[in-house]
């Protein structure tokens, strides 16, 4: 079968790291392939090397029978190479038309016909039949899952011949994930081949024709995905077996750690909610329902309009995240790069940040021993892949980066974990991991709660969830009661 694209004995490497080890890969025109490993895997360098965004050490690329040893961004967009970053490539302050048609002229002249590019786009934008994407909107009043349909969109407005998709559905929903899914099989029909990345392995099934696994930049294995199971997918991963993701749990309490009394603002209408200790409340529902917009409030990045929120039975004020974090209160957010790690900082600094007071001495002088067994224990109970404390969070790829960010917060010792799709970009042993620091901080009393657009992680990981639509909290569920069906039906209004 002829091949689009095939990569001979890549190699990449970085200080105190080999990113690519004289890799090699086949894709067939026309395919879906799949690309797994755990993050640092050397996925994300790969695709960088393909699409001219970095130059290997050495090796080839051959795209429709040409050979390369080097690509350019340019070069790599000419050619029919088209690239969905897991960290987004817009320019907030155009609008979505702007975006999707940037650099590009649809009519001769100086200056864009801005109704013919809004129509174009808006009939790109049509095709996901998803409520609220308009040509005309700026991107940063864009939800994360709404950015992420733009960056898909922008990428199938250029008719590439190979698309690569780097975690595309990390931000979606079931309802996103199954028009993605639409649109991957209809780039197929019309001649695209498509390079797929994702730590969701259930989803490979349902979009793959074969699949390659990747570790420690080396390659492991391809298989057509009808003669591998996700257990055996996941033992070329990791290089181990992995027991079950989600453990029963029974520590919640009846004792209320955190309570909001009718708060709203933000885009929600006022709601309660009761957080015991020991518990792991859900907040469910669609894109745009309300659930980061609400946590957003708890944790003070965005003021309320009315409302009270209690700990531990006494009123608190929580106007800034300083305000929480003097409270006890830790949010790590949907958006890593913008809101989570501080990329140009180190990893050891960025983990820190919560505690500065608390290591520093009277002076404001940083305990150095402390600074450092802080960072080195959250390294090492993470397992984030870096060749030292001292490396930038920016270098680190997306899912060690997300890692930082969870690193930090337990550091913080909080009693209140805000975790907005925590396993986001996340590998399967990495996952596993974070649900059983999940499950051990619930042990231990703390409250968490969770928003996740991964249907069986919320529904495995939560005792209890509020279900959000629309900005208005449309029903609450025990976890005997969870079933898919019913958490779609509530969360679409009906």
């Amino acid at each position: 079968m002829e091949h689009i694209l095939e990569i001979h004995n890549l190699t990449k490497t970085y200080p105190g790291v080999v990113a690519l080890d004289n890799f090699s890969l086949e894709v067939r025109r026309g395919e879906c392939h799949a690309l797994v490993g755990e993050n640092g895997a050397g996925k994300s360098t790969l695709i960088k090397s393909i699409a001219g965004a970095i130059e290997p050490d050495s090796g080839t690329i051959v795209f429709e029978g040409k050979e390369y040893s080097t690509l350019t961004p340019a070069l790599s967009t000419e050619i029919g190479i088209g690239v969905i970053y897991q960290e987004f490539n817009l320019c907030p302050t155009l609008s979505i038309a702007e975006n999707l048609f940037l650099g590009q002229r649809l009519t001769p002249g100086l200056f864009q016909n801005e109704a013919l590019m809004n129509k174009k786009a808006q009939e790109i934008l049509d095709q996901f039949k998803v409520e609220g994407l308009k040509a005309g909107t700026l991107v940063r009043d864009l939800s994360t899952a709404y950015r992420q349909l733009v960056e898909i969109a922008k990428t199938v407005s250029k008719n590439a011949r190979l698309v690569i998709m780097d975690e595309p559905t990390a931000p979606l929903t079931e309802r996103e994930v199954e028009v993605l899914f639409r649109i991957i099989q209809e780039m197929k029909a019309n001649g695209a081949t498509i390079i797929y990345i994702s730590h969701r392995l259930d989803e490979l099934y349902q979009v793959a024709d074969r699949v390659t696994v990747m570790r420690d930049g080396c390659y492991v294995t391809t298989k057509d995905i009808g003669e591998v199971t996700k257990d055996q997918l996941i033992a070329h991963m990791v290089g181990r077996e992995l027991k079950k993701e989600f453990d029963q749990r029974s520590t919640e309490t009846d004792e209320v750690l955190l309570e909001t009394r009718d708060l709203g603002g933000n885009g929600v209408k006022p709601f309660s909610l009761q957080l015991h200790k020991g518990e792991v409340l859900g907040l469910g529902g669609l894109v745009g329902a309300g659930r980061t917009e609400y946590a957003q409030l708890i944790f003070g990045a965005k003021l309320k309009d009315c409302g009270e929120i209690y700990l531990n039975g006494e009123k608190i004020e929580v106007n800034s995240p300083e305000d929480a974090v003097r409270y006890g209160i830790g949010m790590v957010p949907e958006d890593r790069k913008l809101h989570g790690a501080i990329l140009r900082m180190n990893i050891q600094e960025n983990i820190v940040v919560p505690i500065l007071k608390r290591i520093s001495n009277k002076m404001g002088f940083v305990d150095a021993k402390q600074e450092k067994e802080a960072a080195a224990g959250q390294i090492e109970a993470l397992r984030i892949k870096t060749p030292s404390a001292q490396q930038l969070a920016g270098n680190l790829s997306g899912g060690n980066q997300q890692k930082v960010v969870l690193g930090k917060w337990l550091a913080n010792n909080c009693q209140v974990l805000i975790l907005d799709e925590p396993t986001r970009g996340v590998d399967v042993g990495a996952k596993q991991e974070i649900y059983n620091i999940i499950n051990d901080l619930a042990a231990q009393g703390k409250g968490i709660i969770v928003i996740s657009s991964d249907m069986e992680e919320i529904i495995g990981i939560t005792d209890r969830m509020l279900i959000l639509y629309e900005g208005e909290l449309r029903g609450k569920l025990e976890h005997a009661e969870y079933t898919q069906e019913t958490i779609l039906k509530i969360a679409s209004g009906e």
